[in-house]
């Protein structure tokens, strides 16, 4: 039911898709669906909890077990969040939550509380870790971590609307590895 889902509200957008086209495309009745969702964007909260926040919750169990410096497992974090852009729906979910968060808010804020903010709090506590052990000089962490997702950000963007259009196809774990040595090498202390 959630691929159904995920692949209508790419193909025609929160508005467009119809909780009878999922149905159809599930092989479910609509009845169905409603036994496990209230409406449209309970289904699509649950897709992008199944899509995205369960990557966040693997963010932060490397995070949670790792062990030494925090400059050696953010290489890894951004090329898992790459690995994601290129490999799972993430990008076209991402698009959608863009493309309708002005009519439908309720979508945004969903996506800001569930995936930005969780996100956003996981980088800021690492980031803030490394200036506290002294691996990283004395920065904002909120900036910082703005600075570290922005790639992948435009990764997302690139690969759902200009690669699309012929925009030379974008490697997006090569920009992660290229953007972590340019963000350690920024973040050392003098």
């Amino acid at each position: 039911m959630l691929e159904a889902a995920l692949a209508l509200f790419v193909e025609k957008g929160f508005a467009g898709t119809r909780l009878d086209d999922v149905a159809a495309r599930a092989g479910l009745s609509k009845a169905a669906i409603y036994l496990y969702f209230d409406d449209k964007t309970a289904l699509l909260q649950a897709v992008i909890r199944q899509t995205i926040s369960a990557n966040l919750s693997t963010v932060a169990t490397l995070a949670k077990m790792h062990q030494g410096p925090v400059a050696t497992l953010i290489p890894g974090i951004l090329e898992f969040m790459a690995g994601r852009v290129e490999d799972t729906p993430l990008p076209s979910i991402a698009k959608l939550v863009i493309a309708e968060s002005r009519a439908f808010p309720e979508i945004g804020r969903f996506y800001l509380d569930e995936v930005i903010s969780r996100g956003t709090a996981l980088f800021e506590g690492l980031v803030a870790k490394g200036v506290a052990q002294g691996e990283f000089r004395p920065v904002d962490p909120v900036l910082t971590v703005r600075s570290l997702i922005g790639p992948m950000l435009l990764a997302i963007l690139w690969k759902t609307v200009f690669e699309p259009l012929g925009g030379e196809p974008l490697d997006a774990r090569a920009l992660a590895r290229h953007h972590a040595d340019l963000m350690l090498r920024a973040l050392r202390p003098s």
